[in-house]
Order: structure tokens, then C-alpha cells, then sequence
């Protein structure tokens, strides 16, 4: 079964955004160290624009396949009218209110997204399913998360979105690993524990 991983940006204090969700402080931490590490890691996370614009567009997808995001999200490149952020990858985005996708890559899921997200974890492929954001279907979908990455930028925002945007119950992850990057940044990960 494939893993549905949260791979997402924060805050030292758990804020992946301010209050309007910008979070484009945080890209002066992408510099040469961490970008070594994205390249490596985690390329397909690198959105196709910035791939392309940085020469990267040969990269192969090495962990997902598949991309999935709330429509908060998916409004950040529209707004730059991106409408394919994550080409090089199977294109989902959760909304109730848009109803018709701008582009014949992205797939609109309106209902039972937790359905779909089970769906997509039965298919059989060796690579998993990267959720790219935001609170609300992060929050919505936390059963489902098998797999946390979070890159941590040492910055205090104070308020702003949180990193699961609902209440729910106590679950228990398991460190996997640690990384620390000169710039000040961390990235950890951690496994559901079942």
C-alpha cells in the first residue's frame, strides 16, 4: 500500500503560513545546501516552474507520483496563472467550491476526499502520494498521513495557519530522521505508529 506523506514548510513554532497564508518569507532558506538536498531527496516536490527555471527538468520523480493539495494551495499558482504547478506529477486538488479544473492535468476532488485518498493509496505503484498542503486537508486527511517530513525555517511567526487546521485526537508518530542545514533550517521525519 502506498504512503500518503504531509511534506510541508513551517514555522519553529508550527505555522506553515501568516494569517493569509503567505509563506514566501521562507524561501530565502532554499539556498545551495538545502536546494542539494531537495534535488536529492525530494525532487518532484520542487513545483515544474522552478524546476524548469533552474535547469532541473530532467529530474526523475523519486518518492511520489502523485500530488494532492488544498485549494488555498492550488489559488498561490493560479494567481500566478500557473495552472499546473506539479506537472511532472498525477495533479489533485481539494475544493468544494471549484468546480470545473482550469487544466487537464489538475483532477478537482469536491467529495469524499478521504475516499479518494484511500483509492489512491490501494493503486499499485512504487512510488507514494505527496500531500502538499494546506491546514484544512491536512486536517481533514490526518488519519491518513503515514509519513510527516517537515522542514522547519528558524522563524517565530506567532499566529498564522496551522500546520492541521481541526481538532482531533492524539497520534503518535516515530522520529526516522533529522537533519539540520547551515542555514538554520530542519527538516525531520517521522512514521505513523500503528
Amino acid at each position: 500500500m502506498r504512503k500518503l506523506t504531509y511534506f510541508i514548510a513551517c514555522s519553529i513554532d508550527g505555522f506553515i503560513g501568516g494569517p493569509d497564508g503567505d509563506a514566501s518569507f521562507m524561501v530565502r532558506y532554499v539556498d545551495e545546501e538545502f536546494l542539494g538536498f531537495l534535488k536529492t531527496e525530494y525532487p518532484e516536490t520542487l513545483p515544474t516552474h522552478g524546476r524548469r527555471a533552474l535547469g532541473l527538468d530532467d529530474l526523475p520523480n523519486k518518492r511520489f507520483d502523485t500530488v494532492l493539495q488544498g485549494r488555498a494551495s492550488y489559488d498561490l499558482a493560479l494567481k500566478e496563472g500557473i495552472t499546473s504547478p506539479y506537472a511532472h506529477l498525477r495533479e489533485y486538488v481539494a475544493s468544494r467550491t471549484l468546480t470545473e479544473s482550469p487544466d487537464p492535468n489538475v483532477e478537482i476532488v469536491s467529495t469524499d476526499l478521504v475516499g479518494k485518498v484511500r483509492e489512491l493509496k490501494a493503486e499499485d505503484s512504487p512510488l507514494d502520494i505527496y500531500l502538499c498542503g494546506g491546514s484544512a486537508v491536512a486536517g481533514e486527511l490526518v488519519d491518513e498521513i503515514d509519513e510527516l517530513v517537515i522542514k522547519t525555517y528558524p522563524v517565530l511567526l506567532g499566529t498564522g495557519m496551522p500546520m492541521f487546521a481541526s481538532g482531533f485526537e492524539v497520534s503518535e508518530f516515530g522520529t526516522d530522521s533529522v537533519r539540520t542545514f547551515g542555514n538554520g533550517a530542519v527538516v525531520r521525519t517521522y512514521h505513523r505508529k500503528r
